[in-house]
């Protein structure tokens, strides 16, 4: 296939650089000055000061003589040491180099290149921050930034999450792999006491016991809990969607055990309704009790969405959105466009894009990917790379094209789930925007989708790339998003399994150390081997290093040695 990578450059313009930053502040004292200007040359004041000051007494401190019985006690030893000598050096950066590849896969750092700025940096000249004053235009922009990132890094619910007995555990017999990892479980527990309790839960002795069921952190505990709750009324719907979630082991179990959980909540409901305005406990309850009907519904689609009753499952998010339009936080509008892919129902798709891929609203992988999924669909079957090569785009091409790079820029983990160039996972409760979890996520439920389309995935792999010519600097300034948020790989780390290798944009060099270290390993193993295979030639060499200058060596027994190996 041939690589035409950046087939949309012609139509998309790189951003343009930042601004430089600002300078110094005017009202610093002289010793800030002072520091200030000695952190940018400090190194070569400090060599230069050395090799002054070694000139200066090398007649006192006779380092001629000095280094001439260094010369005559190296050229003493046999060869026997320098194999020793360069083979412990060889073993002992070789488990350092070990340790640093193994700290910087683990921690995305080097371990030496770390407490070298931790420990060493402020004994050497300080940091940035200690000239800086916090009023200036550099503490407010990255203030500004650093609240950025922890927005973008706000952990969201998996609007597509699977279940946790029919799906979830059914993987972990299979295969004997935790697919969740903790952080994800005390999420998604968090969410089932913001969802299903409330402060008026001790009226309800049902509600009161599943209040407590829902704090356990043992599944066999929260199954008993529910028990007991339908023991207390039948009615309890927050009991039937704990047992549908986590004790049903197919999809069918969990269906009709949501089926009674509607039947309960529908009758709750109604009766909140009737008594919202007596107090504010009541209009808490009525809050509770819609959170909880909404559950219900929505858990129901996915349930005819998995059963192949599709548009059974399109009708019920439709009724969803329209009764409770004010919770679009649940992301219903991303179940709804997954369901109408499968029916290729693609007017119905770009009919709800037109609603959600709105500025005001945020952004998700699902909506930027399938909007670039519906402009590739009209292009996709006839495209070429040759063909566009040598007469250029058309219009309808390069709008393809810009929706892939904004789809990429937007979150680029996506492609390499989509072309197969990693394995995938069972997604995650929670996803991370922007990040791999989220990928994971899209590409689980909407692989599918772009399979079906001929040519779809060929543009994407054609094409994909190129974005990232538009932002060499991700980190720093977007091109059609905000920066790259830089806390992307520690919160994929918490909510994706172990046995999964996170992907991390944009790629982390090698630090210099591993680099370093590496070669030294394998110099000194080299010259260990050669003194060991070569000691005459060795020898010599050694000699020849060592004789510099006016300092010939006066006892050449190193030659006189070598038979001994």
């Amino acid at each position: 296939m041939a690589d035409s990578d950046g087939l949309g450059e012609a139509a998309i313009a790189a951003a343009s650089p930042s601004a430089s930053a600002p300078g110094l502040s005017p009202s610093l004292g002289w010793r800030e000055r002072l520091r200030a200007g000695l952190a940018g040359t400090g190194a070569s004041l400090w060599f230069v000061a050395g090799l002054g000051l070694l000139y200066a007494l090398r007649v006192p401190l006779r380092l001629c003589e000095n280094l001439a019985a260094v010369t005559v006690f190296l050229n003493s030893l046999t060869p026997k040491f320098y194999v020793a000598l360069t083979g412990t050096s060889s073993l002992i950066s070789g488990l350092i180099f070990i340790f640093e590849w193994w700290y910087f896969h683990k921690h995305g750092t080097s371990f030496i290149e770390q407490v070298s700025v931790s420990h060493l940096r402020p004994l050497m000249g300080g940091t940035e921050s200690s000239i800086s004053e916090p009023g200036s235009p550099s503490n407010n922009r990255e203030s500004e930034t650093s609240r950025q990132n922890l927005s973008e890094c706000k952990v969201w619910r998996n609007p597509l999450n699977l279940f946790r007995g029919a799906e979830y555990r059914r993987y972990t017999w299979v295969t004997g792999k935790e697919p969740l990892t903790y952080y994800d479980m005390n999420l998604s527990a968090q969410d089932h006491q913001t969802f299903f309790t409330c402060d008026t839960d001790f009226l309800r002795p049902s509600d009161t016991v599943m209040q407590k069921a829902w704090r356990e952190r043992n599944p066999p505990a929260r199954i008993k809990a529910a028990y007991q709750a339908l023991e207390l009324n039948n009615d309890c719907a927050t009991a039937y969607v704990l047992l549908a979630e986590e004790e049903a082991t197919t999809i069918v179990d969990a269906e009709r055990l949501f089926k009674q959980a509607l039947k309960a909540g529908e009758t709750i409901y109604r009766r909140s309704q009737q008594c919202q305005h007596q107090s504010p406990q009541h209009e808490a309850q009525l809050r509770r009790d819609t959170n909880v009907l909404v559950y219900i519904k929505r858990r129901l689609a996915m349930c005819a969405r998995k059963l192949g009753r599709i548009r059974e499952a399109v009708k019920i998010m439709r009724d969803l959105m329209k009764e409770f339009p004010p919770l679009t936080m649940l992301n219903i509008h991303e179940n709804l466009l997954e369901s109408l892919l499968e029916l290729q129902a693609y007017a119905d798709v770009q009919a709800v894009l037109a609603k959600y891929d709105d500025i005001s609203l945020p952004k998700s992988a699902a909506i930027c990917y399938t909007a670039a999924l519906l402009k590739t669909r009209t292009v996709s079957d006839k495209f070429s790379p040759e063909t566009a090569s040598r007469r250029g785009l058309s219009t309808a091409e390069i709008n393809a094209v810009e929706a892939i790079h904004r789809a990429v820029e937007f979150n680029p983990h996506v492609p390499k789930y989509l072309l197969e160039m990693k394995s995938l996972i069972l997604p995650p409760e929670h996803i991370l925007k922007r990040g791999d979890s989220e990928a994971i996520a899209y590409a689980f439920f909407h692989l599918q989708h772009w399979k079906r389309i001929e040519g779809a995935l060929h543009l994407l792999q054609c094409t994909w790339e190129g974005t990232f010519r538009m932002i060499p600097y991700p980190l720093e300034k977007g091109h059609l998003f905000y920066p790259y948020p830089s806390c992307t790989e520690t919160a994929d780390r918490e909510l994706l399994p172990s046995f999964h290798h996170v992907s991390v944009y944009p790629k982390k060099e090698i630090p210099f150390f591993i680099h370093f270290t590496a070669g030294l390993c394998s110099s000194t193993a080299m010259i260990a081997f050669l003194t060991h295979q070569f000691p005459e030639i060795m020898g010599v060499f050694a000699k020849a290093v060592l004789g510099f200058s006016c300092l010939q060596p006066r006892h050449p027994q190193f030659l006189s040695r070598t038979h001994k190996i």
